[in-house]
């Protein structure tokens, strides 16, 4: 009976002791569940009763007794808290000791058999304990260490925990994922870039030069000025130089030579380097450089244009390059804009104007031109010859008008009324409208003629004197016409381009007419009337539009030259008041101003004189000593802008002969250049050499001299602005083409 009594108490000693057992593995894996699940990794605590699960290393050995192995902490039991008291303390814990490896041993025994009665249990069950016994080993790991400092610690580093742990698998997927995802398309983007800057071919602006200068042979011709024409032939957006040149041949500078001879050439230079494009001889001087003509074949839509439809907005296909047209004394030849090689010649007879680009008359569906030379036996006062843009052909033949006025040759320029009708201006003295629909039906004997020149404008028709005379009289009064040309702002005497948008501007405005050098009137398109009138001294230079107020009307620099003064004004557009004036010393060039357009709307203006004069009475005294009789010619280049009236930029200054000056547009840096052709005289006998120069002119303001007018302290005069603030202000100037 005691026997039996007695295996039963060992036996239900060791099923509560299993109980105890698998109640503690419980509570450690729920207590490692949660520990992941608050993210605490790392070590906690090196206190007794706090566990650390990176202190504890993963088992090696399959055998799981030793998994089974707890000691779980028992906060200070068997310890004194006192730390006074240590060699009792050392002594009950030895005694401790026995105790519990007593209990270990005991436990392991009743652990094995209950193994052994469980092993037919299921593969994911035993690989649930494999990772309950990690995580309890992982947190008991810090109690079985002993006081001395040796404790159990498992050797392997990837067993059981690296098979079970499956947020760290997907970790690792995900960190490989991203920067995966990070570096392929860096490394993409990276050989993109280095292909496009090995392979594509990137435009050397490096070349561009504020400021050049380039000799173009001597003064053969005396001091005249030369034809100018400005045109992108290059195609880098940049509008290029084309420059009649006239020079002494190679056997005319050797001394023996008895006769002189003359070469006669067109050359193209490069508006950013002034290096030569191409160069084209001709067998006579020429007269006019004109750009922009576009031929070939018209697409299907122009070929049969709608009635009263505007003759520029025709759809043509372009050749290999614009074509320029080359006016000489006697002939007229197209190039092509971009090689200077040869199109067509034809000899119309002594050509006394520019080219004018007509509308398509002749029904081949591109524009055409027109022309006016002298009449062959003094049969006529002058004729007007129409001619094919295609191949330089004769349509029809020429026809000769007698003119009662005498005096310089006006025009011609082409004018479309706002009914859609053209007519031809142009005198002798006088100004005179004849109907391009009049034109061409005396040169072919055509009474059918295209729609888009068969409109007449009745308004116009009115101004007959006879109903005979196909002839239109404009200007009014008895004074010689010296000046006559559309009031366009920025269309300078350079840009007589044949391009279809500058004639668009130029044929639809308001005109400004100079009578005697004295009389400046702005004529009204809509019926050819005075709008206004300005009286003033001599005008020695055509005037220069721009926009000065900004009312959208553009306004006119004119200069005026009398006993030494030069007087620069602005009149206003749209009334003929005064808006601007100021007086230099004279500068003895004859010169027309330039205006270029801001992106802002407004103008600046340039133009060239002397030293500044002071605002007293005996203002002749000052210019007559302003310049000794040996001292030489100093000429200044000055701009003016509407916002600041009383403060000028002094750009250059130069004691050389101004002979033509255009300005040239250049969209990629929204910059201007400053063209100047002129002469500078050599130290020896002979002709003086002849000069191109191009000045950027923001490049200029960064270095200008700032000349101040009056005086900004006087009374109701604005705050006086110093300095770096004016240049400042000119220094974000951003230019356009207008």
């Amino acid at each position: 009976m005691l026997s039996a009594a007695s295996a039963n108490l060992t036996s239900v000693a060791g099923i509560s002791r299993c109980l105890k057992l698998l109640f503690l593995r419980r509570i450690f894996a729920m207590a490692a569940a949660l520990s992941r699940a608050l993210k605490l990794p790392g070590k906690k605590g090196s206190e007794l009763g706090e566990y650390d699960p990176l202190t504890q290393a993963d088992s090696e050995d399959d055998s799981e007794e030793d998994d089974l192995v707890l000691n779980y902490p028992r906060n200070g039991l068997g310890r004194s808290n006192n730390m006074g008291l240590g060699t009792s303390d050392s002594r009950s814990n030895r005694g401790s000791r026995f105790t519990q490896q007593e209990d270990v041993d005991e436990d392991e025994e009743e652990v094995d058999e209950w193994r052994e009665r469980h092993r037919g249990k299921s593969r994911p069950e035993t690989e649930d304990e494999k990772c309950r016994q990690y995580w309890s080993q992982r947190e008991m790991g810090r109690d079985a260490t002993s006081e001395d400092g040796e404790g159990m610690r498992s050797t392997g580093g990837g067993g059981i925990g690296s098979e079970c742990d499956p947020y760290g698998k997907k970790n690792r997927v995900k960190n490989a994922v991203r920067t995966a995802a990070f570096l392929v398309p860096l490394c993409l983007a990276m050989i993109v870039v280095l292909l496009c800057a090995f392979i594509l071919p990137c435009q050397q602006l490096e070349d561009r030069r504020p400021q050049w200068e380039r000799e173009q042979g001597g003064d053969a011709g005396g001091v005249t000025s030369l034809p100018l024409a400005l045109w992108d032939v290059d195609n880098d957006g940049i509008e290029d130089i084309l420059i009649g040149v006239t020079q002494l041949s190679n056997e005319s500078q050797v001394p023996s030579s008895q006769a002189i001879s003359k070469e006669y050439s067109v050359v193209a230079l490069s508006a950013t380097s002034g290096s030569v494009l191409w160069r084209r001889p001709l067998r006579e001087p020429v007269i006019s450089v004109q750009c922009g003509l576009q031929t070939g074949a018209a697409s299907s839509a122009a070929a049969h244009p709608a009635e009263g439809a505007h003759w520029g907005q025709q759809s043509l296909s372009l050749q290999s390059g614009p074509v320029c047209l080359l006016v000489g004394s006697s002939h007229l030849t197209a190039v092509n804009g971009t090689s200077g090689t040869k199109l067509w010649s034809a000899t119309p007879g002594a050509i006394e104007s520019p080219v004018v680009l007509l509308p398509d008359v002749d029904g081949d569906s591109v524009p055409d031109l027109l022309i006016v030379t002298l009449p062959e036996n003094n049969e006529a006062d002058l004729c007007l010859v129409l001619l094919s843009a295609l191949n330089g052909t004769h349509i029809g033949r020429p026809v000769n008008f007698n003119l009662t006025g005498q005096g310089k040759l006006i025009g011609p320029l082409l004018h479309e009324t706002r009914m859609g009708a053209y007519y031809v201006l142009f005198g002798l003295g006088t100004v005179e409208a004849v109907s391009l629909r009049d034109i061409y039906t005396k040169a072919s004997d055509v009474r059918v003629i295209d729609p888009k020149i068969k409109v007449k404008d009745p308004l116009w028709e009115k101004l007959r004197k006879t109903n005979s005379s196909s002839l239109i009289h404009i200007s009014s009064g008895t004074e010689e016409v010296i000046f006559l040309l559309p009031l366009v702002a920025g269309l300078c005497n350079n840009h007589n381009n044949l391009d279809v948008m500058s004639n668009m501007n130029s044929s639809q405005s308001d005109w400004m007419v100079i009578c005697d050098k004295s009389r400046l009137s702005v004529l009204k398109e809509k019926d050819t009337r005075t709008a206004w009138t300005f009286n003033s001294s001599a005008i020695h230079s055509r005037p220069t539009p721009g926009q000065f107020n900004g009312d959208g009307i553009p306004d006119v620099l004119i200069q005026l030259s009398a006993a030494g003064v030069r007087k620069v004004q602005i009149i206003d557009g749209g009334n003929g008041h005064s808006l601007w004036e100021a007086e230099f010393v004279c500068p003895r060039l004859v010169l027309e101003g330039s205006s270029v357009m801001t992106t802002s709307g407004q103008s600046v203006f340039l133009f060239w004189a002397g030293d500044p004069l002071k605002p007293q009475k005996n203002i002749t005294k000052q210019a007559s000593s302003a310049l000794a009789p040996t001292d030489p010619v100093v000429r200044k280049l000055f701009m003016l802008h509407p916002n600041y009236p009383i403060i000028l930029l002094e750009l250059a200054s130069t004691t050389d002969t101004i002979l033509t000056a255009a300005v040239s547009y250049e969209e990629q840096w929204k910059d201007a250049a400053y063209i100047t052709v002129f002469s500078r005289p050599t130290s020896g006998l002979g002709p003086g050499t002849r000069m191109v120069k191009s000045l950027s002119l923001k490049a200029a303001v960064a270095g200008a001299l700032i000349v101040r007018l009056g005086e900004e302290s006087q009374a109701g005069a604005p705050v006086r602005l110093r300095a770096f603030e004016i240049k400042k202000f000119f220094k974000q100037l951003s230019f356009k083409h207008q």
